[in-house]
C-alpha cells in the first residue's frame, strides 16, 4: 500500500493525488493498481519506472503518453538535476513481480531506500552497494537514513516458503493427480507468471487463458511469457479467475464434472492470504509447518499452496538485521513496523540531532539553535549506531543525467526548540504543526482505493479481513465469505466514520497530528481508563480467579 512521502523530499513514489502532484519527480515501482491508482490523470514529467512496468502501465491506461517515463533498469543509477541539488536514484530488484523494482536514493536529504512491495531475499540484499550492508550484529560503513519498507507480512509470524519452493509444490499437486482431466491454476495476478510458465515447461502444455473474461491476465502474459499462451479451450490448463468469487466458481466447476460423471478437476490456489487467515485457528506449530510445505486441500474442494510476492516476517527481520538503518516506515496501514522486533528494540528513544536529515524529511518550521535536543521517543533509531559523516560515493554504474528544468525549491528551516512527541504532542497543542503536503500514510478508512475487484488481494487490509471473517465459514457457504468480509470492512470504515469525539480521547487529537504519529510508526496515546473501567477489569479478575 503505497503513502505520500514527506513535504521535505522532491519526489514521490507510488503515489498519484494532488498532493503528489506538487512534486517535481515521480517514481512509480510496479504496474499493481494499488500502486498505479490515479496515475491516469498524471501528466507531469518524469515518472521513472522500468520499460516492462510502463508497458504494462500502459496498457491499462492508454491516455497516458509515453514521453512522461524515464525508463530506469535493474542497476542502473541515474543523477537527477533537482534545485535543491543532484541527487542519485538507482534501482534494484524487488522480487515482486515482473518489472518492479526498489529505488535507493542518495541525496542532500540523505541515504533513502524504498522498497516499494518486495520479497526480500538474500540476493535482494546482497545486491545493494556494499557501504550500506553490514554484517549481522555490525552496523555498515554508510548507514541508511530511511528505509520505506513493505510490511504487509509483519504480523504473519510463521516462515512462508520460497517462490521455488513453492512453484515445486505446485507441480507435485499435479503430478499426484494424473486423473484430473482439467487443471485450473488461480494465477492470474501479476506477480505469479513464474508458476505458469514452470507448469508450462514441466508438463510440455501451454495454458489457456480466455481473453474476453480476463483480459489483463491475457495481456500481462503477453509481455511477460507469450510463448506459454493458448487459446484453445480445450486446453488441460486453465487460468481460474481466482478473486472475488473463486469458491463460486470451484464449485460450479465441480458440480459440472460431477454431472457428467468425469473425474473432478483439479483447482490450485497460490496465495498467502489463505495461510494467513488459517496462522491462529491451527492447533500447533508442527501442523502449521507441515501445511506450508505441502499442498493442502479445504472443505470446497481447493488446493492452497502457500506463494508469496511479499517478504515475511523473518525475512523483514533478517534485512533490517543487515542494513541498520536509523529510521523504519511501514508503506503498509496499522503502522506494521511496529511488529518488527528490529524496530521495537532499535527505534525508540535516540536523540535526533540538529543536523539530522529527519528535518529535512519532516520539513518541521521552527527557529533555528545549534544546541538543541530533541527526543523522539517510538521512531528514532539505534542507540548502537555511532554518529558518522555523510558521503555520497560515486554508484557503482554509469550514471544517466536527467534534467526537468523545473524550479522552485523546497524551503526547509532547521529545529529551533525541544521537541517531545509524547510531550507537546500528545497534549494537542496548537503550536506543534508539521507541514505535510498530504497524508503521509494513506488510510483505509480515509482514502479507500477505488480499484477493481479482482485485484484486491493485494490490498493488505483485504487479509485482515479475511482473516476477521474466516470464524464464520462453518455456518455460511464461502461463496458469501469473501463478500462478507468486503462489507465488514466497509462498516468498520462506517462505524469509525462517525464515532464521537470525547474529551481526552485519542480520537479528538487532529487529524495532522494523527497522521505524523502513523507515519513516525508510533501508535496514536491511547486515554488512561477510566475508575469505572478499572472497578469493573477488577470485578472480572475476581470471578475468574474464583472459578
Amino acid at each position: 500500500m503505497p503513502i505520500e512521502m514527506p513535504k521535505g523530499l522532491p519526489f514521490s513514489v507510488d503515489t498519484w493525488t494532488s498532493s503528489s502532484k506538487r512534486k517535481r519527480h515521480h517514481f512509480l515501482t510496479h504496474a499493481h493498481k494499488d500502486h498505479s491508482f490515479g496515475i491516469s490523470s498524471h501528466f507531469s514529467f518524469p515518472i521513472y519506472s522500468t520499460l516492462l512496468t510502463k508497458s504494462l502501465v500502459l496498457q491499462h491506461y492508454p491516455q497516458l503518453d509515453d514521453s512522461l517515463f524515464v525508463e530506469i533498469e535493474i542497476g542502473q543509477s541515474v543523477v537527477v538535476d533537482d534545485p535543491d541539488g543532484a541527487f542519485t536514484v538507482t534501482a534494484f530488484d524487488a522480487n515482486h513481480c515482473p518489472g518492479a523494482v526498489m529505488f535507493l536514493f542518495e541525496g542532500n536529504f540523505g541515504n533513502i531506500l524504498h522498497t516499494g512491495d518486495c520479497r526480500l531475499t538474500a540476493e535482494c540484499v546482497q545486491s545493494l552497494p556494499k557501504k550500506f550492508v553490514g554484517k549481522k550484529g555490525k552496523v555498515p560503513r554508510c548507514q541508511l537514513d530511511y528505509v520505506f519498507l513493505d510490511c504487509t507480512f509483519g504480523r504473519f509470524r510463521q516462515n512462508l516458503p520460497s517462490k521455488h519452493s513453492a512453484i515445486q509444490q505446485v507441480i507435485n499437486c499435479i503430478w499426484k493427480h494424473p486423473d484430473a482431466p482439467v487443471v485450473y491454476l488461480t494465477c492470474d495476478l501479476l506477480g505469479q507468471e513464474e508458476i505458469l510458465a514452470n507448469v508450462s515447461q514441466t508438463f510440455g502444455s501451454k495454458i489457456y487463458v480466455d481473453k474476453a473474461s480476463n483480459p489483463e491476465c491475457f495481456q500481462a502474459l503477453t509481455l511477460t511469457f507469450p510463448d506459454i499462451i493458448s487459446e484453445d479451450s480445450s486446453s488441460r490448463f486453465q487460468v481460474l479467475d481466482g478473486f472475488p468469487k473463486l469458491y463460486e466458481r470451484a464449485k460450479a466447476k465441480l458440480l459440472e464434472a460431477q454431472a457428467h460423471c468425469q473425474p473432478a478437476p483439479l483447482i490450485i490456489r497460490p496465495s498467502a492470504q489463505w495461510y494467513a487467515c488459517e496462522e491462529e485457528f491451527s492447533e500447533n506449530n508442527s501442523q502449521r509447518k507441515l501445511r506450508m510445505n505441502e499442498a493442502v486441500r479445504d472443505q470446497f474442494g481447493v488446493w492452497h499452496v502457500c506463494y508469496s510476492i511479499h517478504s515475511s516476517k523473518e525475512e523483514l527481520e533478517w534485512t533490517l538485521q543487515l542494513l541498520v538503518p536509523k529510521w523504519v516506515v511501514s508503506t503498509t496501514p496499522s503502522c506494521r513496523a511496529m511488529e518488527l522486533d528490529f524496530v521495537k528494540k532499535h527505534c525508540f528513544g535516540n536523540q535526533v540531532a540538529p543536523n539530522d536529515p529527519i528535518w529535512k524529511l519532516l520539513d518541521i518550521a521552527t527557529e533555528g539553535s545549534p544546541d538543541v535536543d530533541v527526543s523522539i521517543k517510538g521512531v528514532s533509531c539505534s542507540p548502537m549506531v555511532e554518529e558518522h559523516t555523510q558521503t555520497y560515493a560515486q554508484p557503482q554504474f554509469e550514471p544517466v543525467k536527467v534534467s526537468t528544468g523545473l524550479k522552485g525549491p523546497i524551503k526547509l528551516s532547521p529545529p529551533s526548540k525541544k521537541v517531545t512527541l509524547f510531550g507537546r504532542a500528545r497534549l494537542g497543542l496548537q503550536d506543534f504543526s508539521f507541514s505535510h503536503e498530504g497524508p503521509i500514510v494513506a488510510s483505509i478508512y480515509n482514502n479507500p482505493p477505488q480499484i477493481s475487484a479482482n485485484k484486491v488481494e493485494e490490498f493488505s487490509f483485504q487479509e485482515e479481513a479475511e482473516v476477521k471473517c474466516h470464524k464464520s465459514e462453518s455456518k455460511t457457504g464461502i461463496a458469501d465469505i469473501e463478500v462478507q468480509c468486503l462489507k465488514s470492512v466497509d462498516k468498520e470504515t462506517e462505524v469509525h466514520n462517525n464515532a464521537s469525539l470525547t474529551i481526552g480521547s485519542s480520537k479528538s487529537y487532529s487529524e495532522r497530528l494523527r497522521k505524523f504519529y502513523r507515519t513516525m510508526n508510533v501508535p496514536v496515546p491511547q486515554p488512561l481508563p477510566s475508575l469505572v473501567e478499572l472497578m469493573k477489569a477488577n470485578k472480572c479478575a475476581k470471578r475468574k480467579f474464583e472459578l
